[in-house]
């Protein structure tokens, strides 16, 4: 990925700030203990709900469970995307019936990932109610689909992407950036 273009949005120091304000909405729900789950959408959603699992540890005393989704073939525009997908694992090991799940992604876009994720979510149970936190939410939706908990907006049309770069995947720092496609 090119990065000599890139706008930075976000650094470290405001992402760290941003996280914690999500960990805070959640523990605002509530819930009883053990009955809160976090699913991270692949690949950034997984590194964020890593993170927002011990800020949540924090504030409600109790690490919720936290599982990690790969929802490549349950999108319905895999096959336009790549002839080869490149397909991780999936894994949520523990149950998710009767308890609050939250998945996490890092960019909340056209909606389509989301809508991925609630299919393949349904594989693994009924949970007691769904909801999406991101840390991006930059518009632009094509199904109707929104955050219960953002961290921030940053408006971007179709000729920009959102990157959220993450010490954990090989960046040198944790920035969110705006480029030119």
């Amino acid at each position: 990925m090119d990065l000599s273009h890139a706008e930075v949005l976000f650094d470290a120091s405001q992402i760290s700030g941003q996280l914690e304000a999500l960990a805070r909405d959640i523990a605002a729900g509530g819930d009883e203990p053990g009955s809160l789950c976090l699913v991270g959408i692949r690949t950034g959603g997984a590194v964020l709900a890593r993170r927002l699992q011990g800020l949540l540890a924090g504030l409600l005393g109790e690490a919720p469970d936290t599982g990690v989704m790969d929802i490549t073939l349950y999108r319905d525009d895999w096959t336009m995307l790549h002839k080869r997908p490149k397909v991780g694992t999936t894994e949520i090991t523990f149950e998710i019936d009767e308890r609050r799940v939250v998945l996490v992604d890092d960019v909340l876009y056209t909606g389509r990932t989301v809508r991925a994720a609630l299919d393949e979510l349904m594989d693994f149970g009924r949970a007691q109610r769904i909801e999406l936190a991101v840390l991006i939410d930059r518009g632009g939706r094509e199904l109707p689909i929104q955050a219960n908990h953002m961290a921030a907006e940053a408006a971007a049309g179709p000729e920009y992407v959102i990157e959220v770069l993450l010490e954990e995947e090989g960046h040198p720092r944790d920035e969110v950036v705006r480029l030119p496609r």
